[in-house]
């Protein structure tokens, strides 16, 4: 899998901290830039959004839109409580994951510390960040996990290197990713050693203002422990 470039913006000269952000299914990089330029962090920040690849996506009846990966199955629920790889596109999901793997290394390459690096992610971009920041080598800053779901969780706990922590936030409105899905992993999660931070909203499949505080202070403190840490 070869993305196009990610965009990339920095909220001031000579970052230090990285956070490496998934757009949803059909979406583009583009989709949360007026996010991270709304964040107020008291640390400058490389921001990079990666763009899925076209592909067919098989519940829309083979249209080809950008996906992290191929959705086999309507029924959501099947997929999370089985993990069967029957309904779900683990060679795709694998895939993105080395594709995040691949811009970890570059912000390493830069100086950016793991600890510094944050991945975050809206629907399957989420599911991405999930199965990718606990299979990576190092402890990561943290996972942002917007209106998503941990996937492949029965397989999880054979395959984790680590226990990041985790913002996780969820539209208790949500028909696409039911909240009972995120609470499921947020359950998971915890019960793996990540430290979850769970919030649910009136809201749909979507994200909305209190989200983005909520999520705003946790980035403050998480980017203010790692770099108490570094000094």
């Amino acid at each position: 899998m070869t993305p196009i470039e990610p965009i990339i913006w920095e909220s001031a000269p000579s970052p230090r901290h990285t956070i490496i952000w998934l757009h949803g299914l059909g979406a583009d990089g583009s989709d949360f830039v007026p996010v991270a330029q709304a964040m107020q962090l008291p640390v400058a920040v490389r921001y990079i959004f990666p763009h899925a690849p076209h592909r067919p996506i098989t519940i829309n009846g083979g249209y080809v839109m950008r996906g992290w990966y191929d959705i086999l199955s309507a029924d959501f629920s099947a997929r999370l409580e089985t993990g069967n790889a029957g309904l779900t596109d683990v060679d795709g999901i694998r895939a993105s994951q080395a594709v995040v793997e691949e811009l970890i290394a570059q912000e390493k390459q830069r100086g950016i510390a793991a600890k510094n690096i944050f991945l975050a992610g809206f629907s399957q971009g989420g599911a991405i960040i999930l199965y990718a920041g606990l299979r990576h080598a190092e402890p990561l800053g943290g996972l942002i996990a917007l209106s998503t779901y941990l996937p492949l969780a029965d397989r999880t706990a054979a395959e984790i290197h680590a226990t990041p922590p985790v913002f996780i936030g969820h539209g208790r409105e949500d028909t696409i990713i039911p909240s009972a899905a995120g609470k499921r992993s947020a359950k998971t999660l915890a019960e793996l050693g990540c430290a979850v931070e769970w919030h649910d909203y009136p809201m749909p499949h979507s994200v909305c203002m209190e989200e983005l505080r909520d999520l705003q202070d946790w980035l403050i403190r998480r980017t203010t422990i790692s770099t108490l840490q570094a000094g």
